[in-house]
């Protein structure tokens, strides 16, 4: 590895270093506006001018510069200060310098390198430059007179985002960064264009005019949108969640969140159950916390062992644990988590987990989707796919066409093909040292599962030190469902087969209406969504904003939300209703807080108990093999798949427009 000097102290770096990340090595901040650590280097705001011997004798710019063996480098001489001076003097020539009504005041780097790296005062006295505003859709909203032309959002919706839809006009005093004919943005990423911009060109839509950081409280949470499990930050002011920012999680979501995470936060505050209801003569009627318990109590008392329970996709864990352990008090094992209809095995959690982990799958060199449009299903994994396809890797798919924001060489739709994959296939997994396979919920409804696993031997897709084989799972609450127990052979048709006389929806907002006929519905949620227009008795739950929880992503990592704000009204944390319903039944959980709660899971499933990934040893069940049919897709909508997104007027938007292609006209039309 080559050895560097920086300010005059020796390091050495990793090979292939830039003497940018050198100088971070050795503890020094160098300023920077186009250099971002994941996107690709442009080195065109010459923000990061550092001196460097052996060399020309002017400064250099750090970030497009290798680290060689015997490098001096220093940062902080008379030459580099006033070349970083120069700088910021000249991206300060057309700035509007409207710091005070920007949404990025607080936390813009443009600000910031200014007070730390720029001169005192401009000698710019000519008229500055104005650019018009560019549409850019419903999450995006931009001020492109503050655009440095640092071409971040460039790179960013090309390689990671996969989206090649904005671009760098004219040359020059003239140029200007614009979507192609000024377009909406497509892509279901597009908010982190506004965390990338480094000034206050590119802002959130939504939150507009809204907060200013410093009133805001930070809260680390988990993302329950998909099953990924994004890491996030809630902006909480007062008693609402402002705004949703990721949280930096290598492993998980890198630094990026979908829009559907980053833009739901006006639903927690719209649309909620904040008080008890009680079905009467086909009409809910509003009634007190004692009477809803009692009138719960007795149908559980009557029911015996005949209930059920129906997990909802965002449910947390310690949910769960307090609903199967309610359940067993009566005797009853009726649980399932799986709303609508899948019945796949889960004999062995190995067999229904992503094994390659979502960081691993970027080391794969030949990847087959089988019926998963994974650019909806998990926008984070898609990210790391599409790097395997930028990389030469091949990505095959079976399933319906659709953009993914990648090559892919798509085989057909028909399940048959699993049995007898094209040579073209075969050819590529035969010379791949990482073959992957990912078996999404589409193929998963179509019974493939047995065909899929059958590949692991065709295909050698788990060798010594890799495990190729991936199931990607929508829902947040899946894999620690599946660990918990919440899986009948036959899915939520056994349920029904068994003919429960109380069903009890915890958030289980997509189980189909006409389910459960005769049943006594009891919905433990959130919003006035499906699950509550169908419930006997209807009881006001919190979000997973409004109380911590554990929660297991597809990958089997176990991750813990922490408490933001407190339920709306009279509505309860999901736990203790179950925990008050049961002392009035005569049998009292043997919990009294969340944390005894939580120790009485983990001591059943000490799995739950841990950070990170769950140990999932390689043991897959022999099935039928047999797969044919068209596969479908499950989500039809992106920004319209649970409780939360359906109550967001921003959500709605963005299905409109990016979804069912309504166009909407601007104020000047």
């Amino acid at each position: 590895m080559p050895k560097v000097t920086v300010d005059g102290v020796e390091f050495e770096v990793p090979q292939g270093a830039t003497v940018l990340q050198a100088c971070e090595l050795a503890g020094k901040e160098i300023p920077r506006f186009c250099y971002h650590e994941r996107l690709s280097i442009a080195g065109n705001c010459r923000m990061c001018l550092v001196e460097v011997a052996p060399g020309p004798p002017k400064p250099q710019a750090s970030c497009a510069l290798p680290a060689a063996d015997g490098q001096m480098i220093r940062t902080d001489t008379a030459m580099v200060k006033k070349a970083r001076e120069g700088v910021m003097e000249f991206l300060l020539i057309n700035h509007p310098l409207d710091c005070p009504i920007c949404d990025q005041g607080g936390e813009c780097d443009l600000q910031d390198q200014a007070v730390a790296y720029g001169r005192s005062g401009s000698r710019y006295e000519e008229n500055k430059r104005s650019v018009d505003d560019k549409y850019m859709g419903p999450v995006i909203k931009t001020a492109m007179t503050r655009c440095i032309q640092c071409t971040r959002c460039i790179r960013f919706s090309t390689e990671v985002a996969g989206v090649d839809e904005i671009g760098m006009l004219y040359r020059g005093e003239d140029s200007q960064i614009t979507t192609y004919l000024e377009r909406t943005v497509t892509s279901e990423l597009a908010g982190n264009l506004a965390d990338v911009c480094p000034v206050g060109a590119l802002l959130q839509k939504p939150q507009i005019f809204e907060l200013r950081p410093w009133e805001l409280r930070k809260v680390p949470a988990i993302d329950v949108m998909d099953a990924v499990g994004s890491n996030i930050r809630l902006d909480v002011r007062q008693r609402q969640v402002m705004r949703i920012l990721p949280r930096i999680h290598d492993e998980v979501n890198e630094e990026w969140i979908s829009d559907k995470t980053r833009h739901h936060a006006d639903a927690l505050v719209r649309g909620r159950l904040d008080r008890p209801w009680v079905r009467e003569k086909g009409k809910l009627r509003e009634v007190s916390w004692q009477d809803a318990l009692q009138a719960f109590a007795k149908k559980l008392r009557k029911a015996g062992p005949k209930v059920a329970a129906v997990a909802g996709d965002l449910l947390d864990a310690e949910t769960m644990y307090a609903a199967k352990a309610l359940l067993a008090q009566a005797g009853s094992t009726l649980l399932e988590g799986r709303q609508t209809g899948l019945d796949y095995d889960t004999s062995s959690l190995s067999a229904v987990a992503f094994n390659s982990t979502i960081a691993g799958i970027e080391e794969a060199d030949a990847v087959l989707l089988i019926g998963t449009n994974i650019r909806w299903e998990a926008p984070l994994i898609a990210t790391r796919v599409r790097k395997v396809a930028r990389k030469g890797g091949k990505v095959f798919a079976i399933g319906p066409q659709a953009d993914l924001g990648m090559k892919v060489t798509w085989l057909g739709d028909d399940l048959k093909l699993l049995g007898k994959l094209p040579s073209e296939v075969t050819d590529a997994f035969a010379a791949a040292e990482r073959p992957a396979v990912i078996v999404g919920p589409g193929a998963l409804g179509a019974g493939a599962l047995g065909a899929a696993l059958e590949l692991v031997g065709s295909l050698k897709l788990v060798r010594d030190g890799w495990n190729g084989f991936n199931v990607l799972h929508t829902a947040a609450s899946r894999m620690a469902g599946l660990i918990l127990g919440f899986a009948q052979k036959g899915g939520i048709a056994d349920l029904e087969a068994a003919s429960p006389e109380v069903v009890l929806l915890l958030g289980a907002d997509e189980v189909a209406a006409d389910r459960f006929k005769g049943a006594y519905k009891v919905y433990i949620g959130h919003h006035g969504d499906a699950g509550a227009k169908q419930a006997d008795l209807v009881l006001p739950g919190a979000t997973y904003a409004e109380k911590h929880g554990t929660y297991v992503n597809t990958e089997g990592r176990v991750q813990r939300g922490e408490k933001a704000v407190f339920p709306p009204g009279e509505a309860r944390e999901d736990w203790a209703i179950l925990r008050a319903v049961s002392g009035l039944v005569g049998k009292p959980l043997p919990f009294d807080s969340f944390d005894q709660l939580r120790a009485a899971m983990v001591a059943a499933h000490p799995e739950l108990g841990r950070d990170g990934l769950i140990d999932l040893p390689w043991s897959p069940p022999r099935l039928d093999a047999k797969a044919e049919g068209p596969v479908r897709y499950p989500v039809a909508d992106f920004y319209l798949t649970n409780a939360i997104c359906r109550a967001s007027p921003t959500m709605h938007r963005c299905s409109e427009e990016l979804v069912q292609g309504v166009t909407f006209a601007e104020a000047a039309e």
